[in-house]
């Protein structure tokens, strides 16, 4: 009996491990079945053209002939680095991202905080405030183009004629428009991100007499920490990738003060049919959006690092 009862246990300790990767295998290949039509999409679609620009930017690429593009090695590299119309476009962006990051995060933030609290009409304002965010980048360049335009409302109570054929008042205006524009978007995200915070921690900080300063320092901030690094980076990211905006309103004008680096990129493809030398600019905006994220997520990562 005991022998029996022996055999009965090392059969189901072998057994056991046969039964666990035989289910490993079939959640395995389940996962990958319904991950395969998405893997496809992106690889066809995203990792493709990824390598392919890569591809690309060692060459003098002929783009109605690939067959007769010419290997030139780090050459397109070598002469971005020496381009002044790369370092202009470069200065334009970072001076657009200063202009734009701030105001929408911070912005943002206080709109959701203030639309939380508990006041009459807040589906209202939250209607308007999101409002903006349906619009496309064309319709949101036009109304502003025509409301900093010569005969438009900012000229006419700021004054200083149409701004967008102002060198020095063009990139401001295009940032106006898109802090306008992409508020709404982080609005939200910060909006839900309030609203998970649980108010026994407000009562609980009220009853030891902590300042509204102080709440939002110790508890509002450290538990929305997650959703305000993800609006950091992604409005990092949005803001070097600029393009619609001055393309539709300024063209990159005047004097190229407004010209971006995906502008640049796009008018150097596209106008100048240079692909090889656009793909390098492609690649070298890649690295610095990697960077920054990377800079963003360290210093407000916290213990998430």
């Amino acid at each position: 009996m005991a022998q029996a009862t022996q055999q009965t246990d090392a059969n189901a300790d072998e057994s056991g491990p046969v039964d666990l990767s035989e289910s490993s295998v079939r959640e395995l290949l389940a996962g990958g079945t319904f991950a395969l039509p998405y893997l496809l999409i992106a690889g066809t679609f995203l990792f493709g053209p990824l390598l392919l620009a890569l591809y690309m930017s060692f060459h003098d690429w002929n783009a109605l002939d690939p067959a007769q593009s010419q290997f030139i090695g780090l050459e397109n590299y070598r002469v971005l680095l020496s381009d002044p119309d790369f370092w202009n476009a470069l200065r334009n962006t970072v001076y657009f991202v200063v202009l734009t990051v701030p105001p929408i995060v911070i912005g943002s933030l206080f709109l959701a905080l203030g639309v939380n609290r508990d006041v009459k009409g807040k589906w209202l304002l939250r209607t308007i405030f999101f409002s903006p965010y349906v619009l496309t980048v064309a319709v949101v360049g036009l109304l502003w183009t025509e409301i900093f335009s010569a005969s438009g409302l900012v000229p006419y109570y700021v004054g200083g004629g149409n701004w967008l054929t102002d060198h020095q008042l063009a990139m401001p205006a295009i940032a106006i428009a898109t802090i306008w524009w992409q508020l709404a978007f982080n609005f939200i995200i910060l909006l839900a991100a309030r609203q998970n915070v649980s108010d026994r921690l407000y009562e609980a900080a009220k009853l030891d007499g902590a300042s509204t300063w102080r709440m939002m320092r110790d508890i509002t901030i450290p538990q929305m920490q997650n959703p305000l690094i993800f609006v950091v980076i992604v409005t990092f990211v949005g803001s070097f990738q600029v393009f619609g905006q001055p393309f539709i309103m300024t063209d990159g004008g005047p004097s190229f003060s407004t010209t971006t680096i995906v502008l640049y990129l796009y008018d150097t493809a596209f106008t100048g049919r240079q692909f090889g030398y656009a793909a390098a600019v492609g690649y070298v905006l890649f690295m610095i959006l990697i960077a920054v994220s990377a800079t963003s997520y360290y210093f407000l990562g916290g213990d998430n690092r």
